[in-house]
């Protein structure tokens, strides 16, 4: 082995070793046992909750200027992804790489969309247990972080269907493409890194996630900062829920899927 391999081993898989790292691990996905899915999936909504609750009070009272408050919000968002890859946990968004594993036949319909559902429900418990628990906890009492959570909220709230959707698609390529290259690292401090960018990426420019607007929306309800909307939650995540599956299911797995793995279907 030449010491140029040996250096590249040390530091990262490369691209084809990570689709079928990306691929062995989502394929696992959907065999795992009810009640612990259902225990992960309440985890990631709440690690994310958590990641949408370090967002609102970095970027609150900023005078950094809109591009510099959205950065480091962003960096503070990215604590939820890094609790979810590193401490483990499952992540509705994420899974839309399930894809691959189906498209090679190691999965079927019925499992995928089993895995999907109840992780998406089970995000949600955790996303609203968290909301509830900051709003008991009166943190967002202050006046400025009070006015944060409710423009916020309103914003997310006033997307027309078609910028909730394409928000969604632009959202969880970035998300997906952070997992992707999570698998590419071989320590715990590399997957941080991955993850990172990406992440302050998509909060930095105002994309939608569906698994964070389940905590921004009904905290900003539930705290009484804006007005019990119900009807325009759901339709926010409705179109963004499916622009999610489309931006990671799509443009990340089924175009690494198509670029790495599809020959590998004749083999299975």
């Amino acid at each position: 082995m030449s010491k140029e391999h040996q250096e590249f081993d040390l530091n990262a898989y490369s691209p084809m070793e990570v689709a079928h790292r990306v691929e062995s691990a989502v394929k696992a996905k959907a065999f795992v046992p009810s009640f612990r899915l259902v225990m992960l999936a309440i985890l990631a909504g709440a690690f994310i909750a958590f990641g949408a609750l370090g967002y609102t009070l970095v970027v609150t009272d900023s005078t950094l200027g809109i591009g510099p408050t959205r950065f480091l919000g962003g960096i503070a968002f990215s604590v939820g992804l890094i609790l979810v890859i590193v401490g483990g946990a499952e992540l509705f968004t994420g899974n839309a790489l399930m894809i691959m594993a189906l498209m090679n036949k190691h999965i079927t319909k019925s499992l995928l969309l089993r895995n999907w559902g109840i992780v998406y429900v089970g995000n949600f418990v955790g996303a609203m247990i968290i909301a509830i628990m900051v709003v008991l906890s009166g943190v967002l009492d202050q006046s400025s972080i009070s006015q944060t959570v409710a423009k916020i909220a309103e914003g997310k709230l006033s997307l027309s269907a078609s910028e909730a959707f394409f928000r969604g698609i632009l959202c969880n390529i970035l998300v997906c493409l952070a997992v992707w290259m999570s698998f590419a690292a071989r320590r715990v401090s590399g997957k941080i890194l991955a993850i990172l960018f990406p992440i302050t990426t998509f909060v930095s420019v105002g994309f939608e996630h569906s698994i964070a607007n389940m905590y921004v929306i009904p905290v900003a309800m539930l705290s009484g900062d804006v007005p019990v909307q119900l009807s325009g939650f759901f339709h926010n995540l409705f179109f963004v829920t499916v622009g999610n599956i489309i931006g990671g299911g799509l443009f990340v797995a089924l175009v690494y899927w198509a670029t790495y793995l599809k020959g590998d279907t004749e083999k299975n």
